[in-house]
């Protein structure tokens, strides 16, 4: 596995993130979700987006190696989420649904909600080419 992270390995994350994020962005559930979960709620999906993502990361990127790439796994991690997270937010700009300018909270929220399942998305089609 390269210790870079590379155009190629950018442009699987996208198209990962985009495959689980379009689907998801156009449900209203989604939207609803975002504007009425509590935030504790949304923390704790935060939390378990980012702890599935370290683990499916763990065991199928790096195929349980990190002794010496502690830092490249973290990096993987972080920016595999935050590209899903542009991602969700760039479609729901589209279908007009990020009120970024009117009530950002609802906006972050819909981000965080519809990004758990794209960063998913993300980092396994990310780990086909990998090791």
């Amino acid at each position: 596995m390269s210790r870079h992270f590379n155009l190629e390995d950018a442009s699987q994350v996208l198209v990962g993130a985009f495959a689980l994020a379009v689907p998801i962005s156009f449900s209203e559930e989604a939207w609803r979700l975002g504007e009425s979960l509590p935030m504790a709620n949304l923390l704790m999906l935060l939390s378990l987006s980012v702890i599935f993502l370290s683990f499916f990361a763990y065991q199928s990127v790096f195929q349980s190696r990190i002794r010496h790439r502690v830092s490249i796994f973290i990096f993987r991690v972080i920016i595999a989420y935050t590209i899903a997270a542009v991602v969700v937010a760039l479609v729901l700009l589209c279908l007009d649904k990020l009120p970024l300018l009117t009530e950002p909270l609802v906006a972050i929220k819909r981000i965080i909600v519809i990004t758990m399942p794209a960063s998913m998305g993300a980092i396994v089609v990310d780990s086909f080419d990998k090791e």
